[in-house]
């Protein structure tokens, strides 16, 4: 029989108290985490009610109304522990300064604001955070030029904060991360909403230094009195500075419009589908202050075509602009575009300058080139009408300038010659039907020149269009033949003279279809194989089918006296 040695039980003994003990250790803990779960819980629950709602509720009033300048209300807030402890507010509403009407500037139906607890050791409140559901913004303008959101900006520029990531609490509050999601940014002028708006906005703005403040945009621009519906996305980040007024407040500005389809981006620009289709992405860059600054745009067209016919190769092209920006946006001096940029190809250029932009036919605009070749015209036309047959291959190079006044005549003036132009087709071969120049210019009036007693000729800029010459057309005649015409924006006229065979005309008219119409009719049939003389005569609309006439038989039939009724 084994003995026990009396030292090894009493080691088993020590052993089984201390595994006891470890086993109460580890229910007392486990009972303390319950207790504590519950006193949280009893806390999230029973706390709330006994906090003096009213006490924060008027220093949230307060707080905001100090920070924005404006009387502000509320109807309700209530306090959230979960998931960080916070306010959440309802109905809050932002009072318009009477100047500008008395539409809330700002009216949001929810508001969540997370407490910085650190705060609450120096006995103030701080938010870290201020997200706003679904708010309705009005930005408003008024005759002289101001905005509504002036005095908030330099009320927020007087004021001494720390920036939003400071972790400490220090002597300045700290600035709150102020957030949104959906929503809508209206924009009136004195007591008008424009239909112009921005929905589905996403903003943040915050504060990465004690001298700035950054704003971040993301919205869809939509317009009230269509139906555009596809309208791209406006992306925008903005630094603001600290001034005495709110033009010297520095701005440094990014944004972009992208993925807007021509067709609904004219919708929202003008109200209606101007008859484009393909794809923009205009971008602009500001820097300086609020008052004057150099602003920079691009504008990219990808696919371009008119939206009744596909072209073969639809229009690409850049577009970049530069200018200066005066009285707080509303005045735009030293305007200068070239197309493409940097002088990159056949060059196209604007400058001029916008006094006002609420009155842009006030603008002085002059458009001009030193030389784009024809065949980039040929293929820029092709993308505007489907009315040039496939072979047809032009020559020259275009030169000139044209002007808006906008101070005096509000009229185009100006002169566009292309030189040594040549047109021709596959019917044609080497034999072109235009030869010499084709002049486009402002209409030219006979006046007396008493002084040397003369006549002279001078622009007439009542006349509202130009003058379109070509005097080298190769008809089959002995004699080249002229077609002139006069443009103006709403409607044409047309005239061609001189000697022709039908073999000559019937491959002008197949060259350009859309244009010649029924020219081959209007010149008569049954002519001998030899030239014949032609004087004919077009007036339309545009946009209206091509239709031509004799003239001389148009004018005895306008010029005869009307048959008294018996």
């Amino acid at each position: 029989m084994q003995q026990i040695d009396p030292t090894d039980a009493e080691t088993h003994k020590d052993n089984d108290t201390l595994r006891q003990r470890r086993g109460s250790r580890s229910h007392l803990r486990r009972f303390g985490l319950i207790c504590a779960t519950i006193a949280v819980a009893l806390s999230l629950v029973l706390l709330p009610p006994l906090i003096n709602i009213s006490r924060y509720q008027r220093r949230i009033v307060t707080s905001i109304s100090g920070s924005l300048g404006r009387p502000v209300h509320l109807d309700r807030v209530s306090i959230s522990l979960l998931p960080l402890p916070g306010f959440d507010i309802e109905n809050l509403v932002v009072d318009e300064d009477p100047a500008f009407g008395y539409e809330p500037i700002i009216r949001a139906n929810k508001v969540h604001a997370t407490v910085r607890l650190s705060s609450l050791w120096r006995r103030r409140v701080e938010f870290s955070t201020i997200s706003f559901t679904e708010p309705s913004v009005n930005l408003v303008s008024s005759a002289a030029g101001k905005w509504n959101i002036e005095g908030i900006l330099l009320q927020a520029s007087h004021i001494d904060t720390a920036p939003t990531a400071q972790a400490k609490a220090g002597p300045a509050p700290r600035f709150p991360y102020i957030e949104a999601t959906g929503a809508r940014i209206n924009f009136k002028e004195q007591q008008e909403k424009k239909p112009f708006s921005l929905i589905e906005s996403q903003f943040a703005l915050w504060s990465p230094d004690p001298n700035q403040w950054r704003l971040r945009l993301r919205a869809k621009p939509s317009r009230t009195d269509s139906n555009a519906s596809d309208t791209g996305t406006i992306e925008m980040e903005t630094t603001l500075g600290r001034g005495e007024t709110l033009a010297g407040i520095p701005i440094n500005l990014e944004g972009q419009w992208r993925d807007a389809p021509l067709g609904e981006a004219s919708r929202v620009l003008t109200g209606h589908d101007a008859g484009w289709r393909g794809n923009l992405v205009l971008s602009a860059n500001i820097r300086g202050t609020v008052g004057e600054s150099a602003v920079t745009s691009r504008l990219h067209l990808i696919g371009a075509r008119r939206a009744d016919f596909v072209p073969q190769q639809p229009l690409s092209a850049e577009v970049e602009c530069f200018a200066t920006a005066t009285a707080i946006f509303h005045s735009f001096q030293d305007v200068r575009c070239s197309w493409p940029p940097n002088g990159n190809g056949p060059t196209m250029a604007l400058t001029g300058e916008v006094p006002n932009i609420r009155r842009l036919e006030d603008a002085s605009v002059q458009i001009g080139t030193s030389g784009i070749p024809a065949a980039t015209l040929l293929n820029w036309a092709r993308v505007v009408t489907p009315g040039i047959a496939d072979g047809v291959e032009a020559t020259g190079n275009l030169v000139g300038s044209l002007t808006y006044d906008g101070a005096a005549t509000h009229h185009w003036t100006g002169k566009l010659t292309l030189h040594d132009a040549g047109l021709t087709t596959t019917e044609t071969g080497a034999a072109s039907l235009v030869s010499g120049d084709v002049l486009l210019q402002t209409p030219q009036t006979t006046i007396p020149d008493t002084r040397h007693r003369r006549n002279v000729s001078a622009p007439t800029p009542a006349q509202d269009g130009f003058a379109l010459s070509i005097t080298g057309l190769q008809l089959g005649g002995h004699d080249a033949g002229v077609l002139t015409g006069q443009l103006n924006p709403t409607a044409y006229t047309l005239r061609l003279q001189g000697t022709a065979t039908e073999d000559r005309l019937s491959q002008l008219a197949h060259a350009f279809p859309a244009t010649a119409g029924d020219l081959i009719e209007a010149a008569g049939t049954g002519h001998a194989s030899g030239p014949f003389r032609v004087d004919l005569t077009s007036s339309h609309a545009w946009g209206e089918p091509q239709l031509w006439h004799d003239t001389a038989a148009r004018q005895a039939q306008t010029s005869a006296p009307a048959k008294k009724a018996r």
